[in-house]
């Protein structure tokens, strides 16, 4: 076996520990890497503390913008390459793979237009005897250092949400990816730096215990933690920062949909589907719960199980693959138990509901009691539930009734019922005639309730990972 890859911290020893990365879909053992021990945090944190605090050290607006122009240049240049990489550690199949690259890659211009368009105000002086004679003005500044945890389902553009704006914002940055998939976070950390970026500027490390990923997120050095994972992980960690770290955290919801009788059933079919189904449903705005009119439920419950039945399972690097694996066996075992759960307490499953290998089949629940698991909690595997009702404003009740909001759609051929639902999901986010899941990268994306704090979206972090700093001037010439 080949030696571990290195700890991408500056001057950082090779340690005892490792992580051992696997395919979710065949158990192929992918790499092992170097896991961070308690000196390699506190080395990480320095190095990151002292590129923030010696002013000597910072990256001009121009060498941000010169490093990340070259960035998305190398990318473009290893786009199939990085695209595989993603598939294979993630078990996203190759198609979305490569969408998810193309994405990123324009994450890292939109971070370059973040700064072509920053820009502070003018603080209106003069209006009274005490402003007299001053004139204030605002600009940027970074906040500091930044440690940013991630998630495994979508591992590079994951990382290019959090990386890219604290590069352009001027905050050096430590990223801790998810252990199962950190091999695309390490692509890019290397290509940044071919890019130019210095290597204290970006570092990048994996922990094998909670202790030390708690310590390097709870540091009084931190200024500024962005979490994208669970919400069970990530409101603890909020609740330890040190004083003064500011946060933004990214859970996950569980999606409702709304369909009216005069909705265009054909168009919408297919976008449930893949709302539900893409990524096996390990999505945070995945299509979960659909209320349908009941005059129309089982015609729309019936034509999801059709397409749930149409997708294709496999190995994700092969092009007709539709569906990979589940990320880790336990997820397989208890997505299972969440829909075995909901058939034994009523619910008729029209398709799937059985693993299939390392992956679960696209399963359609129809009428699951809205007491079950996969009616109360995010299911983040490839299950739509379809509900009848008969008055919305009650299915609206339901589906606002959990602690969680993210992203919501309607589905209706009239404006006036479009409008009526948006208004009153509660979501941070409403599509009109498409699914949960629509996201493009320069759009606000938050989490409400207990799915999330703060505003994602590239020029959203952008600007949490900045402070507005003011300048009064006083002269009797103003």
């Amino acid at each position: 076996m080949s030696e571990p890859l290195s700890l991408m911290v500056a001057g950082a020893a090779r340690t005892n520990e490792h992580v051992t990365v696997f395919s979710p879909y065949d158990s192929q053992v992918l790499a092992t890497l170097d896991a961070a021990d308690g000196q390699t945090v506190e080395l990480a944190l320095s190095h990151a503390h002292q590129a923030f605090t010696d002013r000597s050290l910072w990256l001009s607006v121009p060498q941000r913008i010169e490093i990340l122009q070259k960035t998305a240049g190398l990318m473009s240049a290893q786009q199939e390459e990085l695209a595989l990489l993603a598939a294979r550690e993630g078990g996203k199949p190759l198609q979305d793979s490569r969408v998810e690259v193309t994405r990123a890659i324009e994450g890292i211009q939109l971070c370059i237009d973040c700064l072509r368009n920053d820009a502070g105000q003018v603080i209106p002086m003069g209006l009274n005897a005490a402003s007299m004679n001053r004139m204030a003005y605002t600009q940027q500044e970074p906040i500091g250092v930044v440690v940013a945890v991630s998630a495994f389902n979508h591992p590079l553009n994951l990382i290019v949400h959090q990386v890219g704006p604290a590069i352009a914002s001027g905050c050096p940055v430590i990223v801790k990816p998810a252990e199962d998939t950190p091999l695309s976070c390490y692509r890019l950390v290397s290509i940044l730096r071919e890019a130019g970026l210095p290597d204290i500027w970006c570092q990048t490390l994996v922990v094998k215990e909670i202790a030390i990923a708690t310590r390097l997120v709870t540091d009084e050095r931190v200024a500024f933690f962005t979490f994208i994972g669970s919400a069970k992980v990530g409101w603890k960690l909020r609740s330890s920062l040190a004083a003064g770290t500011r946060c933004a955290l990214e859970h996950g919801g569980v999606a409702p949909v709304i369909v009216e009788p005069d909705a265009d059933i054909h168009d919408a079919l297919p976008l449930l589907a893949k709302g539900g189904f893409y990524h096996s449903g390990q999505v945070c705005v995945s299509v979960q719960r659909v209320f349908c009119h009941q005059s129309i439920a089982r015609e729309v419950a019936e034509g999801l199980a059709k397409l749930a039945g149409e997708q294709v399972f496999g190995d994700p690097t092969h092009e007709q693959t539709t569906m990979g694996p589940l990320i880790r066996a336990a997820e397989l075992e208890r997505v299972g138990d969440w829909v075995n759960q909901a058939i034994k307490e009523g619910a008729e499953c029209l398709a799937g509901g059985a693993a299939q290998g390392t992956g679960y089949q696209a399963t359609v629940l129809y009428e699951p009691s809205v007491e079950s698991l996969v009616s109360q909690q995010e299911i983040f595997g490839p299950v739509i539930c379809v509900y009848s009702y008969d008055d919305v404003d009650a299915a609206i009740e339901i589906a606002n009734g959990l602690p969680y909001a993210f992203q919501a759609s309607v589905f209706t051929q009239s404006m006036d019922k479009a409008m009526h639902i948006s208004q009153r999901l509660a979501a941070s986010a409403v599509m009109v005639n498409d699914h949960t899941a629509f996201r493009v990268d320069w759009m606000p994306f938050a989490g409400l309730r207990q799915s999330g704090l703060g505003v994602g979206g590239i020029p959203y972090t952008f600007e949490d990972m900045q402070i507005d700093k003011m300048t009064v001037i006083r002269s009797p010439e103003i």
